[in-house]
């Protein structure tokens, strides 16, 4: 899989490089370029934002250099081109499984105010937000985004680890435990040291349940409501 993230900043996506995420791309398992925006506007001191049309605060990144930018990585319009943004769909666990199906993503950051509404209408594919929140810029959504969808690509963790995490069949993950066996008082829950594999998924299913009521009670909801449409 290759990711595009086009920025103004590109140092922040530095830590994208590190851990499991980076020995991803230095093994050749996902393709990540972060691509800086301001190298292809035709202003000679870099600017790429402006004063909004119609009056307001803040400053909103102007057209030639983004479109410039989009038009130099993906001339043919072969990626997926998402925007970060507030007002687009919320990212979740099936966006990740969606998002996947495409061997190329461009993700373009906004800042400030946001983007020329222009482009959003001649280059962008879909709008997508990590929350019902706002933040200085899309880097790190974008980030999220990259991590997110990156940890399913064949070979970057193994299937064991992804098969029983959070949002897998509506239900958070069950508690880990490691050694020692006891800290500070509290011990690890005797199934899971009693070698009964059976016994021990029984457990991790109870308490994914369990906490999933106690926490996001909202999924147990979705969860029976798609039982309910089957």
């Amino acid at each position: 899989m290759r990711i595009d993230i086009l920025t103004l900043f590109p140092d922040m996506f530095k830590p994208l490089f590190e851990s499991v995420i980076g020995r991803a791309v230095k093994g050749g398992k996902v393709q990540i370029n972060v691509t800086d925006i301001r190298d292809y506007t035709e202003n000679k001191h870099r600017k790429c934002d402006d004063y909004t049309f119609g009056g307001g605060a803040g400053m909103v990144l102007t057209p030639q250099p983004v479109a410039s930018c989009i038009e130099a990585i993906d001339p043919e319009h072969k990626a997926h081109r998402i925007y970060m943004s507030p007002k687009g769909t919320t990212f979740s666990q099936k966006c990740v499984s969606r998002l996947l199906s495409y061997d190329w993503i461009v993700l373009l950051c906004g800042h400030y105010e946001g983007v020329d509404q222009r482009i959003i209408d001649l280059f962008i594919d879909e709008e997508m937000s990590i929350g019902d929140y706002v933040l200085t810029g899309g880097e790190l959504p974008a980030m999220v985004i990259t991590d997110a969808v990156c940890r399913y690509v064949d070979g970057v963790i193994s299937s064991d680890s992804l098969k029983n995490e959070t949002f897998t069949d509506y239900l958070v993950e069950y508690p880990q435990y490691t050694r020692p066996q006891e800290f500070r008082g509290l011990k690890v829950p005797d199934v899971l040291i009693s070698g009964n594999h059976q016994e021990v998924d029984k457990w991790r299913y109870q308490q994914s349940l369990e906490l999933t009521k106690k926490l996001r009670p909202d999924l147990i909801e979705k969860m029976n409501a798609e039982k309910k449409d089957k």
